[in-house]
């Protein structure tokens, strides 16, 4: 599977439309210090994403100069699906800036370096990311857009705004990013989950992806083409199931609403699955 020169068109396109709702979103905060996500203000949740969007420059380069944020390079190499919570505060440390405006004004410029930065490399380069993990730099666009939305959602929600996704760009997350990471290298990523030597393979479908299966054995995740024979079908709505797979959305609803629906001739290993194969 290759990332598509549309694709690439689509992401870039997504990113700079997305931070600028975000952006303004956050600029119009009133107090920064609102609850918004768990024990995150909003200022702490804008300032978990600007310090992406200011790390990312660096990583796509991958020339082996100095990390913005230095201290992150250890931690960033080590981490795991279980420990990113420990990652995320450290990044809140070295990090600072609560202030909403300031937040908004540097978003908007590291993605303009994102972009700048992209702008004439492969899209299938692999870069260097979480737990060394390699994912293509179309993926790693594609998960600073949903970092945005997903992020957007939490402090939009705080505000009692409403906060559209788009699905075409949740499904970038998906085909670029998690499918795009998955046939590079995940890394460390799943090294802390009970490996079962059961083979589990679930297939993806929705309106607007490509159908793929992703297959779990002995606590490793393949990318495959479907033939028929995955023990789970997942047919979704990518502005569902992804909110989903960060918890913004129960898994109750999601069914219960037709935004994922369930199939296969084993769908009873759906859980087992999702045990292991859980978002950073």
């Amino acid at each position: 599977m290759t990332i598509e020169l549309a694709q690439w068109q689509a992401v870039r396109a997504a990113l700079p439309e997305t931070g600028a709702r975000f952006a303004d979103l956050v600029a119009g905060v009133p107090d920064g210090h609102a609850r918004s996500l768990g024990a995150w203000s909003i200022a702490e949740t804008a300032s978990h994403v600007g310090m992406i969007a200011l790390m990312y420059p660096a990583m796509i380069r991958g020339d082996g100069g100095p990390l913005p944020l230095p201290g992150l390079r250890e931690p960033i190499d080590l981490v795991s699906v279980d420990t990113i919570a420990r990652l995320n505060a450290l990044g809140l440390e070295l990090y600072p800036e609560r202030d909403p405006v300031r937040l908004a004004e540097r978003l908007r410029a590291d993605i303009a370096e994102v972009l700048l930065v992209s702008e004439d490399l492969d899209p299938e380069k692999p870069v260097w990311w979480l737990g060394g993990s390699r994912v293509p730099v179309a993926g790693v666009l594609a998960h600073l857009v949903n970092e945005l939305l997903v992020h957007g959602l939490d402090i939009a929600r705080a505000r009692r705004r409403t906060w559209p996704i788009p699905a075409s760009h949740e499904a970038m997350f998906l085909e670029l990013f998690l499918f795009g990471m998955v046939r590079n290298d995940m890394g460390r990523l799943l090294d802390d989950a009970t490996p079962s030597p059961r083979r589990i393979a679930a297939e993806f479908r929705s309106a607007h992806t490509k159908p793929a299966v992703l297959a779990l054995q002995h606590g490793k995740l393949r990318w495959e083409e479907p033939d028929g024979t995955a023990d789970i079908r997942l047919t979704f709505d990518p502005a569902v199931l992804v909110p989903m797979m960060f918890g913004r959305i129960s898994k109750t609803r999601a069914v219960l609403t037709g935004g994922v629906r369930i199939g296969g001739p084993r769908p009873w290993l759906l859980p087992e699955f999702l045990r292991t194969v859980r978002m950073p």
